[in-house]
């Protein structure tokens, strides 16, 4: 049983904070620590995160779950919710479910970012996109994988995804849904003004390599799980690679990925 849980949510959602306080109450009555956002645990880490919002925040409460290295559970409170569990109007089971260890724990593949030249590095669930931003133009990306040329692209960016990531960015830019336990990356160009604009699916033990080219003045942005992570200048490299950590998701019941895909795709489609 989990004797320590931390809640996490975005400050901003209202919703989700009601829904988290009420999670709160039900785990303080059967003896659960509750950590909420903000506040340092007393001693060592808490056993189990739970993410309270869409896809969006459990992307970033994975990342401090990967960190402290317990599970992650979402409820969905957004709009898809390809990663989160479960709805709110099923708080209680799943909490009873949760505390009675009705659960497994599911491993998801993580890319590890790299910036040379900042000694920056950062981990992903779904996936890293460098883009123009908002740069006028159209960048210039050069991509190696293992030292091998791949492409030079001409575009809007690149996405370089995990097959969790794969029902994301890299799904609307054209690229294929992967099964989320497969070993792999996916590169897919955005919007290339190239013959050369399909996927590519690669090995995770491989090295990808993107640079923006010095062949003209030029910008970028470098997107890591949705969220802005630094501004690009022509000449820098970004090195991506499969990480070995792994997050762990809680599950309380059996993950039927293409059942989920036709569910949610349609429900994307008449909400979107």
């Amino acid at each position: 049983m989990f004797q320590s849980i931390e809640l996490y949510w975005l400050r901003e959602n209202e919703k989700a904070r009601r829904c988290a306080e009420e999670a709160a109450r039900f785990l303080e009555g059967r003896g659960v620590k509750v950590l909420l956002p903000g506040r340092a645990p007393e001693s060592g880490s808490p056993d189990l995160m739970l993410s309270f919002g869409g896809d969006g925040t459990l992307l970033t409460a994975a990342g401090m779950a990967v960190q402290a290295d317990i599970p992650l559970m979402g409820i969905n409170l957004g709009t898809v919710g390809f990663l989160t569990e479960e709805e709110p109007e099923r708080l209680s089971t799943v909490l009873e479910k949760i505390l009675g260890g009705e659960y497994v724990i599911e491993r998801r593949s993580l890319l590890e970012t790299h910036l040379p030249e900042r000694g920056f590095s950062a981990f992903s669930l779904n996936d890293v996109v460098v883009s123009r931003g908002g740069f006028a133009r159209l960048i210039r990306i050069n991509c190696t994988v293992n030292g091998e040329e791949y492409g030079l692209f001409t575009a809007d960016g690149i996405i370089v995804a995990t097959p969790t990531g794969s029902t994301g960015y890299s799904l609307s830019a054209g690229g294929p849904i992967v099964e989320p336990d497969t070993d792999c990356m996916i590169i897919t160009p955005i919007c290339a003004h190239s013959l050369q604009h399909r996927s590519s699916v690669i090995s995770s033990r491989s090295e990808i390599r993107l640079q923006l080219l010095k062949d003209r003045p030029q910008s970028g942005v470098l997107q890591i799980d949705g969220q802005n992570r630094a501004d690009l200048h022509a000449g820098e490299e970004i090195i991506v690679r499969g990480a070995a950590p792994k997050v762990k998701l809680l599950r309380i019941h059996p993950y039927r990925f293409f059942s989920l895909i036709r569910q949610k795709l349609n429900e994307w489609g008449t909400t979107a």
